[in-house]
């Protein structure tokens, strides 16, 4: 019975110890280097949440459906330190991230909006990213989806609902993609500015810039770039 008493509070202690309301989130927006935040965390050991966690656990359909608390709630969140990828950027998250755990840092790297949208061209082959739903909610593109869902000539298993095009549609991205991030700086400028790191993602410097901001001692030659776009 003692013997389980013990055991109880040492896996209170170890959960108080390893359940940190601390956190590190990426809020670039996709194709803005997002992996390789997570790379560079990893190179230090922190432990990094991307797109397979994000698989697993079904955050990205989590957050569509406005089920936070569930993924605040699930295991592999409450045991990461760095959170990169879905559904951490996607628009106004970053408001909730903040209030709801208000100790943790943020990371937004910009690039060049025509650079960015020819990432997200060539990433897809010139289709959305992801799930259509998804996509078009988080790119403000719903009318187009209802519009192609409820088609007559479209039924909800046509397969070629997962044909929609970036093609005709550059002004609208890089217009939203200049918001989220120009909404993002105003936000932590009124609330937090220490709290958010920004950085344009061509800086040589980024990676040493962000280990002061999170009290890294970086090397002077580390380099990250995963998932690079197709050329």
């Amino acid at each position: 019975m003692i013997s389980n008493n013990i055991g109880r509070r040492f896996k209170r202690f170890l959960n108080s110890k390893i359940i940190s309301s601390k956190k590190i989130f990426c809020i670039s927006m996709q194709r803005t280097g997002t992996t390789s935040v997570g790379g560079f965390f990893k190179q230090f050991d922190y432990n990094t949440m991307g797109w397979p966690q994000c698989v697993k656990n079904n955050w990205h359909r989590l957050w569509y459906d406005g089920n936070y608390e569930a993924i605040f709630s699930s295991w592999d969140f409450k045991t990461g330190k760095v959170f990169e990828d879905s559904p951490w950027w996607h628009p106004e998250f970053y408001r909730v991230l903040f209030h709801r755990f208000p100790r943790s840092k943020f990371i937004l790297f910009t690039r060049d909006p025509d650079k960015w949208f020819a990432s997200m061209l060539s990433h897809s082959s010139g289709n959305v990213l992801g799930n259509p739903g998804r996509h078009c909610k988080i790119y403000r593109r719903e009318w187009d989806y209802y519009s192609l869902f409820e088609s007559d000539s479209v039924s909800s298993n046509n397969n070629n609902i997962n044909k929609m095009q970036l093609a005709g549609k550059e002004q609208h991205y890089k217009e939203l993609y200049n918001l989220h991030n120009k909404e993002v700086v105003d936000f932590f400028n009124k609330f937090s500015p220490d709290s958010l790191f920004t950085c344009n993602l061509e800086d040589q410097q980024k990676w040493i810039k962000l280990g002061k901001f999170i009290g890294i001692d970086v090397p002077a030659d580390v380099e990250v770039h995963m998932n690079k776009s197709k050329r």
